[in-house]
């Protein structure tokens, strides 16, 4: 075995999640790191919060580091290195490459998170040996990736995969985050969408578990709503599979689309695990088309750090073409 390591990382909504991984992909030291929020969430705070994070796994790290790899919940234009957009954090026409590279002095290489969490599964977890994958990764948004004949699928602008931005609900609610539409799938099936339902229930059941908790004084959070359900609340556990029907929605869709011979569903929310996705694949199979709605859909067998590993295999091949 080479006596090295990357670095992986996955850049989220809200948080960081880094790793060492040596060339087996083992995980070699992890860190979670909330990324800054409110007046001082700035594209220059959330970069220094990356240094910060691949600075302390370097520091810690028994092995040099060769490279870092990240995943980037945006829009990236991959021949100039730009991160073009990100719905849920302040970069527009970002250098983040550029600036990382000069400040590490190592090599980076970036793509889109929800690409990196399926290059992950596809390495490392449940979708190995497959050749038409589609993932789903849902947190504060949900992103999407595509495996098609054995290859990432990225589009003529680096753009394709935004699974979370198709539409289920005509006049749904904003999207919001820089997003222009109304009803995507991001905005009733995400992370942001559970803890809005949650706090919803908590408001007119006062005297359910969420409800009781609300009274309390403590935040309505997906999380929660995910450990209330587990914890046998019923009205946490309908939260959970309206938004496993909503979900199902946008399977459905993805199913008729691209045929794939498995789903994949990762990120934050997949905590929730079956309360979540067998609602989801009732939906899925009542409204796709018959040849493709026996697809399995299965949870991410890397479960939170797919994007983290698959951060880390971007970097050994970054390591490898040079």
């Amino acid at each position: 075995m080479r006596q090295q390591a990357v670095i992986g990382v996955d850049l989220g909504g809200t948080k960081l999640l880094g790793g060492v991984l040596d060339e087996e992909l083992a995980v070699r030291g992890r860190f979670l790191q909330n990324l800054p929020a409110g007046a001082d969430r700035d594209a220059e705070a959330v970069v220094e919060a990356l240094i910060s994070l691949v600075q302390r796994l370097r520091e810690t790290s028994e092995l040099p580091i060769a490279a870092v790899g990240i995943g980037v919940p945006g829009l990236m234009d991959r021949e100039r290195e730009v991160v073009r957009h990100a719905v849920h954090l302040p970069f527009r026409d970002l250098p983040l490459r550029a600036l990382l590279s000069e400040r590490l002095g190592l090599p980076v290489f970036l793509d889109n998170d929800a690409n990196l969490a399926l290059l992950g599964e596809w390495r490392a977890g449940a979708a190995r040996g497959r050749r038409e994958v589609v993932m789903l990764t849902i947190g504060t948004g949900i992103g999407g990736a595509l495996l098609i004949s054995g290859e990432l699928y990225r589009g003529a602008d680096g753009a394709a995969g935004e699974l979370g931005h198709m539409v289920v609900e005509v006049d749904g609610p904003p999207c919001g985050s820089g997003c222009p539409n109304h009803g995507c799938l991001e905005s009733v099936a995400s992370g942001t969408a559970l803890a809005r339902e949650g706090l919803r229930i908590a408001r007119v059941t006062p005297d359910c578990a969420l409800g009781r908790a609300l009274a309390e004084g403590r935040e309505i959070t997906g999380a929660l709503v995910t450990e209330l359900a587990h914890d046998g609340d019923r009205a946490a556990r309908d939260v959970i599979a309206l938004v496993g029907t909503r979900l199902g929605v946008g399977l459905a869709n993805v199913a008729n689309l691209f045929n794939p011979e498995l789903i994949v569903v990762g990120g934050g929310v997949i905590g929730a695990g079956e309360l979540l996705l067998a609602p989801a694949r009732e939906v899925l199979k009542s409204r796709a088309l018959p040849p493709v709605a026996s697809v399995p859909v299965v949870r991410a067998e890397l479960g939170s750090e797919s994007g983290m590993v698959g951060g880390g295999v971007l970097a050994w091949e970054g390591v490898e073409r040079r």
